[in-house]
């Protein structure tokens, strides 16, 4: 993603953070990271409150690897460390949400593929990729969840409806969490196509 498919991700971006926060119960509950993964795997922004949450510009280089595999290696780290499990002396967080978004397909694929079983381990309460444009490799993202979302292209109008979408997911799983074990996705608008 270089260019304009990129800026459209940033506004997009923007976009879903402003209607996250005019949901008072996301306010107070949602915390949120993002790892950007190219010839390089970045945690841009650590696991923080939607109140301080501040989005950087997410940047991509013209061409080279996707480390999906590094990315999920990354996420199975953090996770580990930053979410808090639930038992007799103390609650826990929610079951944290997944989305992994690309427009192209794993550059090392053996630990994308060894990385999937861990990923799965720590139970996250939705799993939802997406494939944005004719690079991206809908069957590989199949292998990680169920929950597949194909974009035909990356332009403002279909990234700022997936975000939207998305925001929409996030909301509602974060008013079923701690009543139900999976969060039930909303129906994706026209520009998304579910992957079966």
């Amino acid at each position: 993603m270089y260019g304009e498919p990129i800026e459209a991700l940033n506004n997009a971006l923007s976009g879903m953070i402003n209607v996250l926060r005019t949901d008072p119960q996301a306010l107070d509950s949602l915390w949120l990271s993002i790892i950007t993964y190219d010839r390089e795997v970045k945690e841009l922004v650590p696991l923080t409150e939607l109140v301080s949450f501040q989005l950087p510009q997410v940047v991509c280089p013209q061409s080279g690897p996707t480390h999906t595999g590094q990315a999920l290696q990354m996420l199975h780290d953090l996770v580990g460390k930053q979410v808090v499990k639930g038992n007799a002396t103390q609650k826990g967080d929610w079951r944290p949400l997944l989305f992994l978004f690309t427009d192209g397909k794993p550059s090392d694929l053996q630990l994308y593929r060894d990385m999937i079983p861990k990923i799965k381990s720590l139970n996250f309460g939705a799993i939802v990729a997406c494939a944005a444009g004719p690079s991206a490799d809908d069957k590989l993202l199949k292998e990680l969840t169920d929950t597949v979302v194909h974009l035909d292209t990356a332009d403002a109008a279909t990234l700022r409806q997936f975000f939207r979408w998305v925001s929409e997911t996030i909301e509602q799983g974060n008013k079923s969490m701690g009543t139900v074990d999976t969060v039930s996705l909303p129906e994706p608008p026209g520009e998304l196509h579910l992957v079966i």
